[in-house]
């Protein structure tokens, strides 16, 4: 499958991707840090879009506008037009001319503005030992199955834990 895996400069998914056989490729403005820069459209993302016939997207937009986790400041001054924005950029992401789309991001303003997601999955599920709900909203791809369930996990808040290491995880999709 041909796969562009948006607003992602770590290039975890895309090497996950690419380790399985497909032609995948990370996108973002800002320059990759996973040492592939040949797998790598560092541009805007609809214009990388308009490059191939992609077979799936991938999307992980930015939450900083969406996030439940920027409640406190949901009510200050301009913050609701930053918010819309950020609804807008999904919502492109979403009606792009693409066959299978995964977009994640945590529970926040999508929930409010869209719909509810498809799919909140646990890093748990996937062999990290943490709790932190991430919403899925899947267009022609079904839920993902947990693949290596941790039966101990504490929650991830690094906000609270003086910036502790950063997780990744690593979604594959069987068709």
């Amino acid at each position: 499958m041909k796969i562009i895996i948006a607003c992602e400069e770590s290039q975890t998914v895309c090497i996950a991707f690419r380790n399985k056989g497909h032609e995948a490729y990370s996108c973002d403005i800002q320059e990759c840090s996973g040492g592939h820069p040949e797998w790598h459209l560092q541009m805007d993302v609809f214009e990388a879009i308009k490059l191939k016939q992609w077979d799936m997207m991938i999307a992980f937009p930015p939450c900083t506008y969406l996030s439940k986790a920027g409640a406190r400041w949901w009510k200050k001054e301009g913050r609701e037009m930053l918010s819309l924005e950020a609804f807008e950029f999904v919502l492109k992401l979403w009606n792009c001319r693409i066959n299978k789309i995964a977009i994640e991001n945590p529970r926040g303003k999508l929930n409010n503005y869209w719909r509810h997601p498809d799919q909140i999955i646990q890093p748990y599920w996937f062999g990290d030992p943490f709790s932190k709900a991430t919403c899925l909203w899947l267009k022609n791809l079904p839920p993902l199955f947990a693949t290596n369930i941790c039966s101990e996990f504490r929650t991830f808040m690094p906000s609270n834990t003086g910036g502790g290491k950063k997780r990744t995880k690593t979604f594959i999709w069987y068709s």
